[in-house]
């Protein structure tokens, strides 16, 4: 038995680990065009910055792959044969497979705007970008960052650190408002400002200029407005990287459509990760997961299915963790997902350096957990949304979720009598 894996990111690498650990007989191929050795890509701002170099990114020496008995091959896949179970590679080799799996990630939305080809105008995705980034900084005086969120944030930062100004045009009324709720963006708009970076707000991009050189020199808004710059980054989301699928009769929707158990609608294969895109009950939203712990986990569940253990994707409770520059971010569970009939309890310090928020359901259970500015530990808020923890016994218990607290500023004494005012 033979499995193809397209594409070597956290998604692929699990799934092959978790496939070599159930069937050690198979023969398991991990296929990249970018890199022959699966690297971490949330390290691409430390290599950049001089943090770390590459192969500090690698998780596993190289010798790994051998021992393992898993086969890397770079070469990037132009067309899926699902009737003859072959994969076309760019340089005319061809690779049969019994069962494949589809990992092919994302990549940064683009919307059509003139210029967006022109040279100095990128994402922040992969190596290429990274390489790329480091010819264009060369000439870069002033650089306009297109969308917010988070990989938005790490641009800024990279680029920050060559001394290089920034203005972010954001689409939004406030900087990833799309996702947090009005306090925190607010807390964000303050921290870009306050590290000397402009903010546009509310603000399109229109065009991007050509310098008659084929090279960016302005970002011009949807209003007429003219930012002169030498990079235009692109960080206005990513979509699921559907190119290699085109053409394959695999049916896609937003993302490649997989049922619970990951599987496409062609027979043989399977899609994980950034790229798939699960199809739920009607009525409800198929989901789409774009973060590092759900690949894994995609990668993990889609293992066993393809060794054939019937497994659905059960993705927990939701979380993520981030940080704008100094101000750190966490979310446990449901927050701002506008759950009918819950409540919000919020504190924020008088420095707008912190701030706490507890989502409460209908009956008044925690469903949900977001800090800014503090840290809380990731089991405890986990439990009490998976047990349904009563407000008031969370309220009373908030020392338990203080992390490291020898080594930080306590403030939960006077976050509970904030909180608790708000729910009485």
């Amino acid at each position: 038995m033979h499995v193809a894996i397209l594409g070597n990111g956290v998604t692929g690498v699990s799934a092959a680990l978790e496939l070599r650990r159930r069937r050690p007989e198979w023969r398991i191929t991990l296929i990249s065009g970018e890199s022959r050795h699966h690297w971490s890509r949330p390290a691409l701002m430390y290599i950049f910055m001089g943090h770390m170099r590459y192969q500090d990114t690698k998780p596993f020496p190289d010798s790994f792959w051998g021992q393992q008995k898993i086969e890397l091959l770079r070469g990037w896949v132009t067309r899926i044969d699902g009737g003859a179970r072959r994969l076309e590679l760019a340089d005319g080799a061809a690779l049969g497979w019994d069962r494949l799996l589809l990992a092919t990630g994302s990549r940064p939305n683009r919307f059509g705007w003139p210029g967006q080809d022109l040279d100095g105008v990128q994402g922040l995705y992969g190596l290429p970008d990274l390489l790329q980034l480091y010819e264009t900084t060369k000439r870069t005086r002033r650089a306009v960052i297109v969308g917010g969120g988070l990989i938005g944030i790490e641009l800024a930062e990279m680029l920050v650190s060559r001394n290089i100004p920034v203005t972010f045009l954001v689409r939004e009324r406030s900087y990833w408002d799309n996702v947090l709720p009005a306090e925190e963006s607010a807390m964000v708009n303050r921290v870009v400002r306050r590290h000397g970076l402009g903010l546009e707000l509310a603000t399109e991009l229109g065009a991007v200029e050509d310098d008659g050189r084929g090279r960016c020199a302005a970002a011009v808004t949807a209003d007429g407005r003219r930012f002169p710059c030498e990079l235009v980054g692109l960080t206005a989301g990513v979509s699921p990287n559907l190119a290699v699928v085109e053409g394959s009769g695999i049916e896609t929707g937003r993302g490649v459509l997989v049922d619970s158990r990951l599987a496409t609608s062609l027979p043989g294969v399977w899609a994980a990760g950034d790229c798939a895109e699960i199809v739920t009950p009607e009525g409800e939203r198929n989901l789409i997961q774009q973060v590092w712990y759900t690949g894994k986990m995609q990668g993990e569940t889609a293992a066993a299915n393809i060794a054939g253990e019937e497994r659905d994707y059960d993705p927990g409770i939701w979380f993520n963790s981030a940080k704008f520059f100094d101000l750190e971010y966490q979310t446990y569970g449901r927050v701002n997902f506008d759950v009918p009939g819950e409540r919000n309890l919020y504190w924020e310090h008088p420095s707008h350096r912190h701030a706490a928020r507890v989502v409460l359901s209908s009956e008044g259970s925690v469903i949900g957990l977001q800090t800014m500015g503090l840290r809380w530990r990731h089991q405890v808020a986990e439990r009490w949304i998976a047990e349904a923890r009563p407000a008031d016994e969370a309220l009373a218990s908030l020392p338990e979720l203080a992390f490291d607290p020898e080594l930080h500023r306590r403030y939960e004494g006077e976050m509970r009598g904030v909180l608790e005012e708000q729910l009485s």
